[in-house]
């Protein structure tokens, strides 16, 4: 369905019964990231999967200003007030997982559980900030000039992704073929507007979350292994799981795994 969120349309897909989840997916991704995942989360939870801005189907706006975290945060608190729910779980991956901390930080009231895959709340200085703004701003270029089939055949390729590559050809042309639904100027402008070093630190924040906290991170990714260990070192409530022979998007190469663990953990005490 279509839902107008601060004068944009959003695409929104509901599934499931139970306590709703709200699942936010990563950079070039969208709703259908989280399909495989619906045999084991639909069972507990509603699963209500987002485009976010500028990727599938919701609007690519062309000034990268809207698509700053803490408006798309705010749109995502208006979704929840047009849906009246209350309170939610909360799962974000990657550049979603970024959206989700911000979330949290903004309206906790609104969050009862979290999860956390592969991702980071932010850059700690502005040094840091500056220089990964500029790499974005390059990359943005690229999209914009190139078109997105050369920008997802580049993208593929990074290091970040290298375990995908022991996925079958059938799972990754499907994972191609969702990235070229995606366009240039929503690509280009969620680098610009919602990137890591557009976005505010979020770290010392981490110790006011009053909610459970689980981080799921890859054991061949070693950046956000050590950026998961950090974060759990801050969350009063965290707990963190390395899941083996998984690299970045461990929803991606161990869907069931993963949809096992995230379905217990929103059990929990329930």
């Amino acid at each position: 369905m279509k839902v107008k969120l601060n004068d944009v349309h959003y695409f929104v897909e509901k599934r499931g019964t139970g306590f709703p989840l709200l699942l936010l997916h990563g950079f070039t991704g969208s709703s259908a990231t989280w399909y495989p995942l619906a045999p084991n989360l639909e069972q507990t939870s509603t699963m209500i999967m987002v485009d976010l801005l500028g990727h599938g189907e919701t609007e690519a706006p062309p000034i990268s200003e809207r698509y700053d975290i803490l408006h798309s945060a705010a749109d995502l608190k208006i979704l929840l007030d047009k849906l009246g729910i209350e309170k939610v779980d909360l799962l974000g991956y990657s550049m979603g997982g970024r959206l989700a901390i911000t979330f949290a930080v903004t309206y906790p009231e609104r969050v009862r559980k979290l999860v956390l895959e592969s991702t980071t709340p932010g850059l700690k200085t502005e040094d840091e900030r500056v220089a990964r703004r500029e790499q974005d701003a390059k990359l943005a270029a690229k999209i914009q000039v190139e078109g997105i089939e050369s920008f997802v055949k580049h993208w593929e390729s990074i290091p970040l992704f290298r375990t995908q590559k022991n996925l079958s050809i059938e799972k990754r042309e499907e994972i191609r073929k969702q990235r070229l639904k995606n366009n240039a100027t929503g690509l280009a402008n969620s680098l610009l507007g919602m990137g890591t070093g557009a976005q505010p630190s979020w770290w010392s924040s981490l110790v006011k979350f009053p909610f459970e906290t689980l981080i799921l991170v890859g054991e061949q990714d070693l950046k956000f292994y050590k950026i998961g260990e950090e974060m759990l070192s801050k969350l009063p409530r965290g707990n963190l799981l390395t899941i083996k022979n998984t690299g970045h998007a461990i929803h991606v190469e161990e869907p069931e795994k993963f949809g096992t663990i995230v379905s217990g953990f929103l059990s929990e005490g329930n």
